[in-house]
């Protein structure tokens, strides 16, 4: 099952085809902190019910990240078994990272939640990683295709959307192998707020592993099994808090001390008493987490001559573009989670991730090498956190994001001296206007208004405008989306 929700999940970024959210969606849906964010109560009253009666089974077969440092893990073991043994846990770190995250999330800070989400995380390191290699294996298959008279696949542009995103998604990902390399599950119960979170229910959950002192040999063949390192085979007590249910330890056992059963009984092998503090400190945490969620509401292109193109460059925009159905730039920076999912969704090479301090890693718009069809929906669609609300196509095409304004000193009309009118033929909204430059003039050159009440923001006038490196016709966003 495990394999199944890592292999779907990666699917979903990598791609191409945009067909595979119909059926693989509902995994990223069930995502803990996208559901949070997106005050799906169903979503989250079933994990949280699943981890009272199970454990900590979300962190070994739902959460993709967790997944990955167990084959990580296993793969290292295939060389040195039995390499772990009992460590305390580090609670100035667990629970330091873990007031942090619920404070950021409180107070909108998405990038510091955006960085220790594990779902989050995990998808980054897939689109930004993996995502290259896997665009550049479609386009050898393609040019294959091509060549035998078969159009099986066809080429798609692989680019890095974003250093600053790609170097980070770096970063995670030689640090959750690492620690998983040399500790197994060390970053699930010391650094992700996940998993921390989900300890406050693991203490309480109906069914445990649990020793049997009385067959009990003292071997510590479990404890050197135990990727979680949370069994202390000489006090004969597992650290529920700490133990994602992988049964590695039960397996292990050759004299059958271990049991998973229910175990809703005073000192039933936790660590805790079933009326310690815990208890207190579990309510306060289900109340801390329903305020949270209240709160967060290199191929060279030529023209047709030999000609090179010059790239766009990225304009200046008083108010980032975010994606139809987020509601603008106020809300929807409060609550995305940097998963990158809408980015690899995106047909139209339209979302990227941010380069800003203040919105790093979050997809904001830019129309260099495409621009928002009207009939587009596919961000929408994808998105597990309610960052982007879902849209039809009917309110997509009335949906204002923007506001395209012209700047005149870049325009190749008044620049050059020449005709040209390409941002009114594709405004598809009909809110460019070709006027004379001399209105006393009627055979003088025409140049581009914008009418702003008509204007929904698409970004066909920038991504085609000729002028370059600076198109003439700037598309500024919107605090908040309205319906024209």
């Amino acid at each position: 099952m495990a394999g199944l929700v890592l292999a779907g999940i990666t699917l979903l970024f990598l791609d191409l085809s945009g067909t595979l959210h119909t059926w693989l969606g509902w995994m990223a849906k069930i995502q803990f902190v996208p559901a949070v964010l997106a005050v799906n109560l169903a979503v989250v009253i079933a994990l949280v019910l699943l981890t009272l009666v199970l454990g900590r089974v979300y962190c070994s077969v739902i959460c993709p990240l967790g997944i990955f440092q167990d084959i990580v893990s296993w793969i290292r073991g295939r060389s040195k078994k039995n390499r772990f043994t009992y460590k305390k846990e580090l609670k100035w770190l667990r629970y330091g990272i873990w007031v942090l995250f619920i404070a950021a999330l409180v107070a909108g800070v998405q990038v510091f939640v955006a960085l220790l989400e594990p779902y989050s995380a995990f998808g980054r390191m897939t689109q930004n990683l993996l995502g290259p290699l896997y665009g550049w294996g479609n386009n050898l298959l393609a040019w294959i295709s091509e060549r035998a008279g078969g159009y099986a696949f066809y080429p798609k542009e692989v680019w890095i959307r974003s250093l600053p995103t790609f170097l980070v998604a770096v970063v995670t990902l030689v640090v959750v192998v690492v620690m998983a390399w040399t500790g197994g599950r060390t970053y699930c119960n010391s650094i992700c707020p996940v998993g921390t979170t989900l300890s406050f229910l693991s203490r309480f959950a109906m069914f445990r592993p649990v020793i049997d002192r009385e067959k009990c040999r003292s071997c510590k063949a479990c404890e050197k099994k135990c990727k979680a390192s949370c069994i202390d085979i000489s006090e004969h007590r597992i650290d529920y808090s700490r133990c994602v249910d992988c049964f590695d330890c039960i397996e292990s056992c050759k004299f059958g001390a271990l049991h998973y059963r229910f175990a809703w009984k005073r000192n039933a092998g936790s660590t805790a008493p079933a009326n310690d503090p815990g208890r207190r400190q579990f309510m306060a945490t289900g109340a801390l987490l329903g305020t949270s969620a209240l709160a967060a509401h290199a191929q060279k292109k030529r023209d047709g001559g030999l000609a090179e193109i010059l790239p766009k460059t990225t304009p200046t925009r008083t108010v980032p573009l975010t994606p139809p159905g987020s509601g603008g730039a106020d809300r929807f920076y409060d609550i995305c989670t940097a998963c990158q999912l809408c980015v690899a969704a995106c047909p139209n090479n339209v979302l990227r991730p941010s380069a800003s301090i203040e919105r790093l890693m979050q997809p904001e718009m830019d129309y260099g090498k495409g621009y928002c069809r009207p009939e587009c929906t596919e961000c929408s669609k994808v998105c597990p956190c309610g960052a982007i609300l879902p849209l039809t196509p009917e309110e997509k095409t009335t949906r204002k994001i923007g506001t395209a304004s012209v700047d005149r000193s870049l325009c190749i009309v008044e620049r050059d001296g020449v005709h040209c009118g390409n941002c009114a033929r594709h405004c598809p909204a009909g809110a460019i206007m070709m006027v004379h430059m001399d209105p006393d003039d009627e055979e003088s050159l025409r140049i581009p208004v914008v009418d702003e009440s008509r204007c929904i923001g698409c970004g066909a006038c920038e991504n085609l405008c000729p002028s370059r490196p600076l198109s003439a016709i700037t598309v500024n966003g919107c605090h908040t989306h309205i319906s024209n």
